[in-house]
């Protein structure tokens, strides 16, 4: 069942949207005999010309609304100079009342350009369909058919100039939730490293859940890689590395590393490079982003320690790709674990608890209960003293100074972090992140 219809105007003359009144009648009066109870929410688009007065537009157009007793509540007139804004201001509408199912009623030359849109700033959570918007060359008769026409084929450099128009725009959104913040640790030398934790402060996600820096998109959740992208890039310049070589991990839950400048594993929890200038990261929402640095032989990692990861030794698979590919000794190897869920909130089958336990008793609390209470900071730090890390050279929420503590439980600060724990499915992504200074 369509949820909202998205008539696009945007393209048509001026002396047409000026006089839309009748076009709008017909449509309208379309959408009313079709839809089923309740009626779906419409938004019309329309070209906000330079100079003119937005009010005054939307004002010409109430006439061809009052008769549509059960549209008038749900309609809505969506002026925007650029059809990215429009596009994204609906998509903002659509989330905040958890719409996905969306018509979209639009002349046939604007069809393929359209869905590009729609592929940049929607993911798959969205069902889009089509129909034809047939204008009469005197612009007089309107009608509304099944799409049959070939789609549009754009160029390149269309998809290019759409590209940056949406990017153009993102970057001209302010920042949500307050100035983007970066948590650093003192262990690692920043003459040396450029390094850091986000938190979810300064970017433009507007969902709940996802806002408002969130450095993860997937076909699952509601924020496109474009507002990924934008957050990355605003990310990038507070902290001073090039976005354009940015490298994450892709998270398998298990313990493979990346070695930059080999071929790369179709999926891995552990990055290292000692590249200058190339940013490595490690994405968290209760895992643990850990941070690697050598500041003897000038190489670092990222890995992406969840429970599954932690048990299979993916901290440790980082440490020892450093010490095999770059010549590092494991006694100089600086270890920081990021934001992540803690041992007052995170609990797992008794079944997984008995692995942790296995590592350490101290690792389970409420052992004997059906879903104990895990640490698997403890874990991380027990492995990586048993392969050869210095006590010292790790830093947890063990820190004795609080003020120097950046391992902050991700569940318990809502105001700071995500947490899948805590969020459910629509979650959003910090990182932990570090490069080598040029």
């Amino acid at each position: 069942m369509v949820e909202a219809v998205l008539i696009d105007l945007f393209s048509l003359p001026a002396n047409l949207q000026n006089n839309i009144q009748g076009l709008l009648c017909n449509m309208l009066e379309t959408i009313e005999k079709c839809s089923s109870i309740p009626a779906p929410f419409v938004y019309v688009v329309c070209c906000q010309r330079q100079g003119s007065e937005r009010n005054g537009e939307q004002e010409s157009l109430l006439p061809a609304l009052r008769d549509f007793q059960c549209l008038k509540k749900r309609l809505e007139v969506i002026h925007a100079l650029t059809t990215a804004a429009a596009l994204y201001t609906i998509k903002q509408r659509l989330d905040e009342k958890d719409l996905s199912i969306i018509k979209v009623i639009l002349p046939t030359l604007r069809k393929g350009l359209m869905k590009v849109y729609i592929d940049h700033l929607f993911t798959a959570v969205y069902q889009f369909e089509f129909e034809d918007l047939q204008v009469a060359s005197d612009c007089e008769n309107l009608q509304i058919a099944e799409l049959q026409s070939e789609e549009q084929t754009l160029s390149t450099e269309d998809v290019a100039l759409i590209r940056s128009e949406i990017q153009t725009y993102l970057a001209s959104l302010p920042s949500l939730k307050g100035e983007l913040t970066i948590l650093r640790s003192s262990l690692i030398p920043d003459d040396i490293f450029l390094h850091g934790f986000t938190t979810r402060t300064g970017g433009i996600s507007y969902i709940p859940t996802l806002s408002s820096c969130n450095l993860f998109s997937s076909s699952k959740r509601r924020d496109p890689q474009v507002v990924v992208k934008e957050n990355l890039r605003r990310l990038a310049n507070a902290a001073g590395f090039n976005p354009e070589t940015f490298h994450r991990v892709k998270i398998d839950h298990a313990n493979a590393v990346c070695i930059m400048g080999k071929t790369e594993p179709d999926s891995y929890d552990g990055i290292v490079t000692n590249q200058k200038g190339v940013t490595i990261a490690a994405p968290g929402a209760d895992c643990i982003p850990v941070l690697f640095a050598d500041p003897v032989r000038k190489a670092c990692g990222a890995a992406h320690s969840g429970w599954k990861g932690t048990l299979l030794g993916v901290s440790m698979a980082t440490v020892n790709a450093m010490v095999s590919e770059f010549g590092c000794n494991v006694k100089d190897i600086l270890v920081v674990l990021g934001p992540s869920v803690g041992p007052c909130c995170y609990k797992l089958p008794h079944e997984s608890a008995k692995k942790f336990h296995r590592i350490d008793p101290k690792c389970v609390r409420l052992f004997d209960s059906a879903s104990p209470y895990i640490d698997i900071r403890r874990a991380t730090r027990i492995l990586l003293e048993s392969g050869g890390i210095l006590p010292e050279n790790i830093q947890d929420d063990s820190v004795t100074d609080q003020n120097q503590n950046i391992t902050f439980c991700t569940a318990c600060h809502p105001d700071k972090f995500y947490s899948h724990f805590r969020d459910g499915t629509n979650f959003g992504t910090q990182i932990g992140f570090i490069s080598i200074k040029d």
